[in-house]
């Protein structure tokens, strides 16, 4: 019985330090990369699906600041895409992983607040909140070992401060579950932005005095 349970707990360290190195360590394994790659496709895909009301109701003009969610997925795909083919753009990159854990964070506190209202915990809505549980955890996962150089920094939070003014100033965020979450959408939204510029501030990779810049900025 004690080799038994032994080897048990051998089977299962081995399999923790296999997938902290594959996750936490070495993300960059070709499968990992197109299995994540084909997951945020779909999702990009169901998302659209999800915005299509909105999106008809929205001006044509509009629709690149309209469905946050599957453009943020769509972003990830194509710098998976990228990765794939050793051919990633340092910009691209840093703008998905950002966008696929702000809104995953987002909306995860969009959906619990709907909970806590007393809504039912339906299938629809636990697989929206896990799925996007997954953006973030995969934004964070890549982001970490991404470096950020001060241009980079200057486009992701200009473009992080367009979004939320188009949501929240022209009115175009997505489709709140209830009545009266407005205040805590934007709260939320505001506070990840802020939170996401102070992270790539403290990984900003500055020249260094001989004029040579950090990897990543291509």
């Amino acid at each position: 019985m004690g080799i038994v349970t032994s080897s048990r707990r051998h089977v299962w360290r081995d399999f923790y330090l296999w997938l902290r190195h594959l996750l936490w360590e070495n993300p960059y394994q070709d499968w990992l990369l197109a299995t994540l790659l084909m997951i945020n496709l779909l999702g990009s895909i169901y998302g659209y699906y999800w915005y299509h009301e909105q999106l008809l109701a929205t001006p044509w003009y509009w629709w690149p600041f309209t469905p946050d969610s599957p453009l943020a997925t769509t972003l990830f795909t194509l710098a998976l895409f990228l990765a794939l083919g050793r051919r990633e753009s340092g910009l691209l990159r840093l703008v998905a992983a950002i966008a696929v854990m702000k809104y995953g964070l987002w909306a995860m506190v969009i959906i619990t607040d709907f909970w806590r209202a007393g809504a039912a915990v339906t299938p629809v809505e636990a697989g929206l909140w896990l799925s996007h549980l997954g953006m973030l955890v995969e934004g964070y996962l890549f982001l970490r070992h991404w470096p950020v150089v001060p241009w980079q920094l200057g486009v992701i939070a200009m473009w992080l401060i367009i979004n939320d003014f188009v949501d929240y100033g022209v009115g175009l965020h997505p489709y709140l579950f209830l009545p009266g979450q407005e205040d805590l959408a934007l709260v939320t939204a505001g506070a990840i932005s802020l939170a996401a510029i102070l992270y790539l501030v403290l990984r900003i990779k500055w020249p260094s005095r001989a004029g040579k810049r950090g990897t990543g900025n291509e």
